[in-house]
């Protein structure tokens, strides 16, 4: 039959009508008919008749003519009587009545223009003083975060994060900001995301009533000196830039592997140590082996290939050239331990493995709780735990030497602690809160790290000075990323700003605006820098900053990509609830539906009972684990926490390592059919 855009069902020789193909849409992750939202709105007493449409796949509108004069407010108080969360739309239009087409049903374009003339003129309505934008940001504050209905006013200490907000929430809180004020607001979703109530009002006043002077007295939290390098900016310039490592440490220098979220496996001065690597027998490493070397060595000795990683150092146990076992025995999660941390874990775990002893591998993780941890990766004991400042949600990387492991935390510091036994061996002060994690330079040992004051920083923390800072045009809350070929430093702002750093002396190489925020890690391979932003595009760049492609899903991208290590394939997830694998030329692979938004980053393993076999383990917010072979997307095993995951996986031999918002880190067995 002719392709009407109609759902029917033929019985009896009639047919039926289900409704509209374009009515089935995804919201919040949960599929949405819209038109169950509209009949539940004409149900009303108060409607006469009412009309749902999808803005631009961003907003879902009402537009209701109304058999009286009505209160907002009353209607969607009673719209929550009868719809789920997912399915309240984001705005009410009032209008006269409604646009028909030609052959009587309802003009959706008609109803498009009518959305966009409404809010232009929004846009062009003036705020009847401070006061008044006082009043609509607590009404947006509380709409936003779903309880709109509380007659008390907002407390002026209350913070977005805290009151139950989330990356989502922040990006709808700007956006129905800065349609209400008519104008952009610079630098407003860092505020939002770190400040009070009070301090966002203070900070759009700037913008709407920059000639007046502040009703409300700013109250921001003193900022912190920064004690360690000079107050003038650095402007790039580099204070020293011979390798650290030459310097003499607080112990011996010490052989380890390091894994950390997004399948990043780094190798450090285990030259003499390989034949005790028995999870790699065959893996080569040095201190430092040239990229062309890492190629060669490639074919060398399967199953175990090296990863062709911008480190030199990374070692990537994995056989991607293998055919995968198609029907392969379907596995199994068993808890091998859980650690109570006291609260919510969202950092992800660093697990690093000593060359000599594997059996003494440690969790490095910290929490909500303030405390930062090291735990027996086989048996679950808590080695040493060290209570820091604030709340810590950045991850911890190790140093070179592998004697300190470092972090960052809310308070504004960098600790870096000796990682025998959690002694504080060195803080280091930002002038805003630390949630960007650590990435070290195995050529030199200097650690890079981002803060939300808008600054990146290259740490020396043999010497315990700050070597050069970068004001990046942004708060910096994802973690910098580092390319040994070219050597540069890659750098992700909330600002939408991607920039490239030679990582010796600060400057910038170039910076491209994606327009959007980039919650989402960068990540480097070979030949492209990646990364996911909330505009729901994952970008592709070459090295010099050109943009090669990218690959859009429906929802914002707050995860981080994750490559395969022969570099063919990346991994990432969205908020539209899928896990995507793409490859390096921006084409889609396949896609996993899950049960929920996406937010932590992919791990790619090989399947420690199967050597032939490549796994891929992801999250969903809602508690789900998933383990899916990663060349088809197929689901291998799916386990449930008791709780929300923001934490990201990470897999050592045959255990899941992973934060949950229960308050525990777990440590997962991986059961083969076998071993069940």
């Amino acid at each position: 039959m002719r392709a009407t855009g109609d759902f029917v069902t033929v019985k009896d020789g009639e047919i039926f009508f289900l409704g509209r193909k374009d009515s089935q849409i995804k919201r919040h992750g949960k599929r949405l008919n819209v038109e169950l939202v509209q009949q539940i709105a004409e149900g009303l007493p108060e409607v006469e008749s009412c009309a749902v449409t999808w803005y631009n796949q961003e907003k879902l509108i009402l537009f209701m003519v109304s058999k009286k004069d009505l209160v907002k407010d009353c209607i969607f108080k009673e719209l929550q009587k009868y719809l789920p969360s997912h399915a309240i739309p984001d705005e009410l239009v009032l209008i006269d009545s409604l646009p028909l087409t030609s052959h009587g049903k309802i003009d959706v374009s008609e109803l498009n223009k009518i959305y966009f003339n409404y809010i232009n003129l929004k846009s062009e309505w003036k705020l009847n003083g401070k006061d008044e934008l006082w009043e609509k940001l607590q009404h947006l504050w509380k709409s936003v975060l779903n309880f709109s209905e509380d007659p008390l006013k907002v407390p002026n200490e209350s913070l977005f994060l805290n009151s139950g907000g989330d990356s989502l929430k922040s990006i709808r809180l700007l956006s129905e900001i800065e349609n209400l004020v008519g104008t952009s607001v610079p630098g407003l979703l860092e505020i939002i995301l770190s400040s009070s109530v009070l301090e966002i009002y203070n900070h759009i006043l700037q913008t709407v009533f920059p000639d007046e002077d502040l009703t409300f007295s700013k109250n921001y939290a003193t900022k912190r000196k920064l004690n360690d390098v000079n107050q003038e900016e650095n402007n790039g310039k580099s204070l020293r830039q011979e390798s650290v490592m030459s310097l003499n440490c607080d112990s011996e220098i010490n052989a380890f592997m390091a894994l950390s979220r997004g399948s990043q496996i780094l190798s450090l001065n285990t030259t003499r140590f390989l034949t005790t690597l028995e999870h790699c027998p065959s893996a080569y490493s040095s201190d430092l082996i040239s990229q062309t070397n890492i190629q060669n060595m490639k074919s060398l000795n399967p199953p175990a290939l090296i990863g062709t990683s911008k480190d030199p150092s990374c070692i990537a146990d994995v056989p991607e050239e293998e055919t995968p076992v198609m029907g392969a025995e379907k596995m199994e999660f068993r808890v091998r331990w859980r650690s109570d941390t006291g609260k919510c874990v969202d950092a992800s775990p660093l697990v690093v493995i000593p060359a000599v002893d594997k059996s003494s591998a440690t969790v490095y993780i910290g929490s909500h709780s303030h405390r930062m941890m090291a735990v027996d990766l086989y048996s679950g004991k808590v080695k040493w735990e060290q209570t820091l400042g604030d709340r810590i949600e950045s991850s911890a990387c190790v140093s070179k030497c592998g004697n300190f492991v470092v972090v960052g935390c809310y308070n504004g510091l960098v600790y870096v602690l000796k990682s025998n036994s959690g002694e504080q061996y060195w803080m280091f002060t930002t002038e805003d809160a630390v949630k960007s994690s650590a990435t070290m330079d195995p050529t030199t040992g200097l650690l890079y790290i981002g803060s939300h004051d808008q600054h990146a920083y290259a740490l020396d923390i043999y010497k315990k000075k700050c070597v050069w800072k970068l004001k990046c045009g942004g708060t910096v809350f994802s973690s910098p990323c580092l390319s040994l070929i070219p050597h540069h430093l890659y750098f992700a702002t909330l600002g939408g700003l991607l920039l490239a750093i030679n990582p010796a002396t600060g400057n910038r190489v170039w910076e491209y605006s994606c327009g959007k925020p980039l919650f989402s890690s960068p990540r480097c391979c070979l030949q492209y820098i990646c990364i996911g932003c909330v505009d729901g595009n994952l970008l592709c760049f070459t090295h010099f900053g050109e943009q090669v492609w990218k690959f859009s899903t429906n929802e914002p991208i707050f995860s981080s990509p994750c490559t395969s290590a022969s570099e063919q394939e990346i991994f990432f997830g969205s908020h539209d609830c899928f896990i995507y694998c793409c490859s390096m030329k921006g084409h889609l692979q396949w896609k996993f539906e899950t049960t929920s938004r996406v937010y932590s980053t992919p791990f790619a393993f090989h399947n420690h009972n199967r050597s032939n076999e490549m796994l891929l383990a992801a999250a969903s917010t809602d508690g789900k684990l998933w383990i899916l072979e990663s060349k088809s997307g197929q689901l291998q095993s799916v386990y449930q926490l008791p709780g929300e995951v923001f934490s990201s996986p990470v897999v050592w031999e045959s255990m899941l390592i992973i934060g949950c918002r229960n308050n525990y880190v777990y440590c997962l067995d991986l059961l083969s059919g076998k071993q069940k």
